[in-house]
């Protein structure tokens, strides 16, 4: 997994948006979506392809996101991302997998973004020990460094003295 980071213009601009990327982690990005529709499809997935398991984090209002535990190949992963979006015709899904397929990896936020907050945690199904301990684990870390930048720049600054 990459850590991806957009819209830097100064060294520590924390009002960027922070997302995890990779090729191996079945992720979905249902924007304007139902909790229940977003778990019908998140189980049916993963029943499908035999993911193991999956968590629903809530990104904002009606907003979610869909993580699944089982490592595939990039080629599988876009075949998991199609079918979904072929059979569910949801429009805003389809358009963040056509962006996923430009970029030749997955990538979903996990720092607030201007007035939505940071996406948390809202259901658990099946396995949750490989992808998505590892995006967890990388989550942690992210939120993490950010706390330490905000940290370090509420601190006052002090010029060096030569003495």
């Amino acid at each position: 997994m990459v850590l991806k980071v957009n819209g830097l213009t100064e060294k520590w601009n924390l009002k960027s948006v922070l997302g995890i990327t990779d090729m191996e982690t079945v992720k979905l990005d249902f924007d304007k979506t139902s909790f229940k529709t977003v778990k019908y499809w998140a189980l049916r997935t993963m029943r499908w392809f035999k993911l193991k398991g999956f968590i629903i984090l809530k990104s904002s209002d009606k907003c979610y996101h869909v993580v699944f535990d089982r490592r595939v190949s990039w080629r599988m992963n876009v075949k998991v991302m199609a079918w979904v979006c072929l059979l569910s015709k949801h429009r805003k899904l389809t358009g963040w997998f056509i962006m996923q397929c430009i970029k030749e990896g997955s990538t979903l936020r996990v720092s607030p973004k201007k007035e939505k907050p940071e996406p948390r945690v809202v259901f658990r199904y099946g396995c949750q020990d490989n992808q998505i301990a590892e995006f967890l684990a990388y989550r942690r870390l992210v939120k993490n460094i950010v706390a330490k930048l905000e940290n370090e720049n509420l601190e006052p600054k002090t010029p060096y003295l030569n003495v």
